[in-house]
């Protein structure tokens, strides 16, 4: 079980893959917060965005985690994705309904 609200049904191929990859990272919490993050905003992303949204999956777990949460400075990789989805976290946009 993924965790995952939204079906891949209607996501071009780039998009399906991208939704897979956000909910199987290798540690729960960025499973989270990156398939949440992409459950809600992904099917609307533009397709530079989507190609921003490619470079943050990339990151490590470890590194992504401890800049989201603020354990450590944000890198040089501080872009307007990397802005978008820690605000996203942190507006409490990612957290399930009750």
């Amino acid at each position: 079980m993924t965790g995952t609200t939204r079906s891949s049904a209607g996501l071009d191929p780039r998009r399906r893959r991208l939704l897979f990859r956000a909910w199987h990272r290798g540690t729960r919490e960025m499973d989270l917060l990156m398939g949440r993050f992409a459950d809600a905003l992904l099917p609307e992303m533009s397709e530079e965005e989507v190609d921003a949204f490619e470079i943050l999956i990339e990151i490590e777990d470890p590194d992504l985690l401890a800049w989201v949460n603020a354990r450590a400075a944000p890198p040089p990789f501080d872009t307007p994705m990397f802005q978008r989805f820690c605000r996203f976290h942190l507006s409490g946009e990612g957290l399930p309904e009750i």
